[in-house]
C-alpha cells in the first residue's frame, strides 16, 4: 500500500511538471508567434485582422457547405397539412437559428480573444527599452586629467559596464545564486524555477530563487513592482520576449548593471565601488561572492549591518559554485578563508565646492533629473593637484593668523585667456560645520580697494593718464537731505599731490573716491556690468563709497573683471567644464571660450604695468613685500573693508589668475592689526602664485606693449605709458614739481 500510495505521488508530480511544460511550450510559442509578427501596431494590427478576415472566410465556406431542408407543400388533407406543416417549418426555422447562433457567438469569441490578446499585447512595454526606462544612470565629474572628483545621483548610482571586462567568476557567482540554468531555458523555467525553488527552499534550504535572471531584469527594467497575479502574467510575456530580442550575454549584463545591491549603489560597478573601493574587474573570487548574495536581501546581507551573515551568505555563494563546477575545491577554500576587507561607508568626493558649483552650472543647462540620473561624463576645468594644493596652502596659513580672529578663507584661480577655473576653495573645510559648505568663491562680499582698478580703467578712457595729478587732501561731499560723506586714506592720513600711477599703486582712498566724483558712479556701475560685476543691478544703493567697495560683489565676478585686464580687454567668461558628454560619448555641450572686447588694450595694458609697479607701491606696502615675486612679473591689488570684515589678493599674469580672501563666514571683524598686503590674504596668495608659475608657467612671461600706447620718460628719468594722443596733455615735468608723496597728517 505504502509503495502504492507513493508511485501515485509520484504520478502526480510527474502529471503536474508534464501540463505545466506543455502550457509554457504553448505560452513560449505564442510569444514566438508575436515576436515575429513585429513591434510596430500597424503589423499586429494587420496580422489581426487578415486572421479574422481568414476565419470568416472559412466559417462561410463552411456554412455554404451546410445543406438546409427544402420546404415543398404536400397535397395531404388540408388539416392535417397545415398542423404538420407549421409544426415541421417551425422546427426548421429554429435549427436554422441555432446554427448562426452557434456559429456567430463562436466567431464572437474567437474574434474578442484576438482583440483582447492584441489589447495586451499593445499595452506591454518593448524589451528594447530595456536601460532606458527605469534605468537612471550616474553623472561623473572629473578634473582635467581624468581624475573622479565625485559621482551625481538622485536616489540610484549607477555605472555601466561591459560583460567581457568582468572576471568569469563575477557572472558566474551571480548565475549560480540566482539562475542556475541560466543559459538552457527560454526566459521562463517553470519546473527548473518555481517548482523546484519551492522544494529546494523547503526540504534542501538552497539558495535558488523563483525567477529567472531574463524575469527579474524584466521586473526590475519594464515593470512595476506589485503582486499581482496580471503583473506576472506580463514578466513571463516580456522575459520569453526579451530572450527573442538578446542573447544570453546581453541580458546578464542588462541585469549587471541594473540590479540594486544596497542603498544607493545599483549595478555591480556601484556595488564594487561602494563596498570594496574598487571597479568590478579587480574584484576578487571572494568579493565577487559576497556581491553576488545581496541583491535577494540587500540590508539582511550588508556587511555594514550583518557582517556575520554576510559572510556566511558569501561561503554558501561559493559551495554552490563549487557544486556547479563553476570553481575548484582549492579555490572554493581560499576564497572562504579570505578577509573581508569592507571600505568605509562615506561620500567621496573631491574640490567639493567646485563639484556643487560645476553641478549647479550644469542643472542650468539641463535640469536636475537629466544631471542626476542622465549618466554624463563631465570633463571639468580643474586641476585636482592644484585644487590639493590650494587646500593645503589655505590650511596652513589660516592657522598661522588664527590669532587675529580669522577662522576662514578661500581661493579661486582660473586661466585668464581661457576662463577655465584650476582651483576653486570655498572654505577652509566643506565637512565643518555650520559654514564648511558655505562656498565663499560665489558668495555676495564687499571687495574693498580690490575694486579700484575697474574704476580706474574708467578714468583712462575718460581722458585721466597715468601722470595724472590727484589732490589726495581732505574733502566732504553733500549727498542732500543734509548728509555728507568725507572718504579717508587706509592709514589715517593724506598724501598731497600724488599721480594716478601713485593713487592706484599705493590704494589711496580719497584720489580714488574724487576721480570717482568725476567720471560719474552710474557710469562706473555700466563699466563694472560690461567687465563681469553681475551683482550691482540696483544703481540707486549706491554712491561714491563704491570705489572703495561698498557694493557687493562675488569672488567669481572680481575673476572674470580682471580677466579683462589680463587679457589686454577682452573679456572671456569663467568656465568650470571642458566638456560634456552622454553615455553615447557624444560631445553635448563644450566651454564657450569667445572673446568680447570690452576695453581698450591699451588701458588693459596700463592699468596691469601699475599694478605690477613694485616701486611705486613702496609708499604703502614698502619694498619686497608679499606682493612681489622674486623673478616674475605680476599684477596685484589688495582690498580690505571697514571693520576688516573681508581682506582680498587678486593678481595675475597672462598665464595665471589668483583671487583669495580671508574672513569669517558670520561676518565678523578680524582683528584690527591685520595689515593688507602683509597679513591676511597677501601671504596666501603668494604662496599660490608662487607655486603656480615655478610648477605649471612657461617663465617670467608679460604683455607687449600695444600699438596705441606710448612711452615718455618722466619724473626721475622713469618711463611713462600713455594712450596715444594724450602724451601731451600732461606735463611730465609738472607732475615732477607738483607732486607730494610725502604723508602729512589730516
Amino acid at each position: 500500500m505504502r509503495a502504492m500510495k507513493k508511485g501515485k505521488i509520484n504520478l502526480s508530480g510527474l502529471l503536474l511538471s508534464s501540463l505545466l511544460d506543455t502550457f509554457f511550450k504553448l505560452l513560449y510559442f505564442f510569444v514566438n508567434l508575436l515576436v515575429l509578427i513585429g513591434e510596430t501596431t500597424r503589423k499586429i494590427v494587420t496580422f489581426f485582422a487578415n486572421l479574422v478576415l481568414n476565419f470568416i472566410r472559412l466559417i462561410v465556406r463552411l456554412v455554404r457547405k451546410i445543406r438546409l431542408p427544402k420546404f415543398k407543400p404536400r397535397k395531404l388533407p388540408k388539416v392535417k397539412i397545415a398542423k404538420v406543416k407549421v409544426r415541421s417549418r417551425f422546427f426548421d426555422y429554429l435549427s436554422i437559428k441555432l446554427r448562426y447562433l452557434f456559429f456567430g457567438s463562436l466567431l464572437t469569441l474567437i474574434i474578442l480573444f484576438f482583440y483582447q490578446s492584441y489589447v495586451f499585447v499593445k499595452s506591454l512595454p518593448s524589451p528594447q527599452n530595456i536601460g532606458k526606462v527605469n534605468f537612471p544612470l550616474s553623472t561623473h565629474i572629473y578634473d582635467r586629467n581624468g581624475k573622479l572628483l565625485y559621482e551625481v545621483y538622485r536616489d540610484q548610482n549607477r555605472t555601466p559596464i561591459r560583460i567581457e571586462e568582468l572576471p568569469s567568476y563575477v557572472k558566474e557567482s551571480t548565475i549560480a545564486v540566482e539562475d542556475k540554468d541560466f543559459y538552457k531555458h527560454n526566459g521562463v523555467s517553470p519546473i527548473g524555477g518555481i517548482l523546484r525553488a519551492l522544494k529546494d527552499t523547503a526540504v534542501e534550504g538552497d539558495l535558488q530563487g523563483g525567477s529567472t535572471i531574463t524575469q527579474q531584469l524584466v521586473k526590475s527594467s519594464l515593470l512595476t513592482s506589485e503582486r499581482t497575479i496580471k503583473r506576472k502574467f506580463r514578466e513571463i510575456i516580456l522575459a520569453l520576449w526579451t530572450e527573442r530580442i538578446f542573447s544570453k550575454d546581453r541580458i546578464l549584463e542588462m541585469y549587471l548593471n541594473q540590479v540594486p545591491y544596497g542603498g544607493s549603489s545599483y549595478g555591480i560597478e556601484e556595488a564594487a565601488k561602494t563596498y570594496f573601493g574598487k571597479p568590478a574587474k579587480d574584484l576578487t573570487l571572494s568579493e565577487a561572492a559576497l556581491l553576488a548574495g545581496l541583491p535577494q536581501a540587500p540590508t539582511l546581507y550588508s556587511p555594514y549591518v550583518n557582517p556575520n551573515k554576510a559572510v556566511s551568505r558569501r561561503n554558501d555563494i561559493l559551495r554552490l559554485m563549487k557544486k556547479l563546477k563553476y570553481i575548484s575545491d582549492d579555490e572554493m577554500a581560499q576564497a572562504i578563508k579570505e578577509e573581508v576587507n569592507i571600505v568605509p561607508l562615506e561620500t567621496k568626493i573631491s574640490a567639493p565646492h567646485f563639484v556643487y558649483y560645476v553641478k549647479s552650472e550644469l542643472e542650468d543647462f539641463f535640469g536636475i533629473k537629466q544631471v542626476e540620473e542622465g549618466g554624463f561624463k563631465v570633463v571639468s576645468t580643474v586641476d585636482l593637484d592644484i585644487q590639493n594644493k590650494a587646500e593645503e596652502i589655505l590650511r596652513e596659513e589660516l592657522e598661522k593668523i588664527r590669532h587675529l580672529n580669522v577662522t576662514n578663507g578661500a581661493i579661486l584661480i582660473t586661466r585668464p585667456k581661457s576662463g577655465e577655473i584650476l582651483a576653486m576653495v570655498g572654505s577652509i573645510d566643506y565637512h565643518t560645520t555650520p559654514f564648511g559648505a558655505f562656498n565663499v568663491t560665489t558668495a555676495l562680499r564687499q571687495p574693498g580697494s580690490s575694486i579700484k582698478p575697474i574704476m580706474y580703467s574708467l578714468a583712462l578712457d575718460r581722458n585721466y593718464t597715468a601722470a595724472t595729478i590727484i589732490d589726495d587732501s581732505a574733502v566732504t561731499f553733500q549727498l542732500g537731505g543734509g548728509q555728507s560723506y568725507k572718504p579717508v586714506n587706509y592709514d589715517g592720513r593724506f598724501h598731497g599731490r600724488v599721480t594716478l600711477r601713485l593713487a592706484l599703486a599705493n590704494s589711496f582712498n580719497v584720489p580714488a573716491v574724487k576721480v570717482l566724483n568725476t567720471v560719474g558712479v552710474d557710469n562706473f556701475i555700466r563699466q563694472g556690468q560690461k567687465m563681469g560685476i553681475g551683482t550691482w543691478n540696483d544703481p540707486s544703493r549706491f554712491g561714491l563709497a563704491l570705489t572703495l567697495g561698498g557694493g557687493e560683489v562675488k569672488l567669481v565676478d572680481m575673476a572674470t573683471a580682471y580677466g579683462v585686464l589680463a587679457n589686454q580687454g577682452y573679456k572671456v567668461n569663467l568656465t568650470p567644464f571642458m566638456k560634456v558628454e552622454d553615455t553615447s560619448g557624444n560631445i553635448i555641450l563644450e566651454a564657450n571660450n569667445s572673446r568680447n572686447k570690452i576695453l581698450n588694450e591699451g588701458i588693459a595694458y596700463i592699468v596691469s604695468d601699475i599694478l605690477s609697479d613694485n616701486f611705486s607701491r613702496q609708499l604703502a606696502f614698502g619694498s619686497g613685500s608679499l606682493l612681489e615675486i622674486p623673478g616674475y612679473r605680476v599684477a596685484v591689488k589688495t582690498g580690505t573693508t571697514d571693520e576688516k570684515k573681508d581682506n582680498l589678493t587678486i593678481g595675475y599674469n597672462p598665464e595665471f589668475l589668483v583671487a583669495v580672501w580671508v574672513g569669517n563666514n558670520d561676518n565678523a571683524p578680524m582683528n584690527p592689526y591685520l595689515t593688507s598686503g602683509v597679513t591676511g590674504a597677501a601671504p596666501i596668495w603668494n604662496k599660490m602664485m608662487t607655486y603656480l608659475l615655478n610648477n605649471y608657467g612657461n617663465g617670467n612671461t608679460w604683455y607687449s606693449k600695444p600699438e596705441n600706447v606710448v612711452e615718455r620718460t618722466c619724473y626721475f628719468g622713469r618711463v611713462e605709458y600713455f594712450l596715444q594722443g594724450t602724451e601731451n596733455s600732461v606735463s611730465c615735468k609738472d607732475s615732477l614739481l607738483k607732486t607730494s608723496p610725502t604723508p602729512k597728517k589730516d
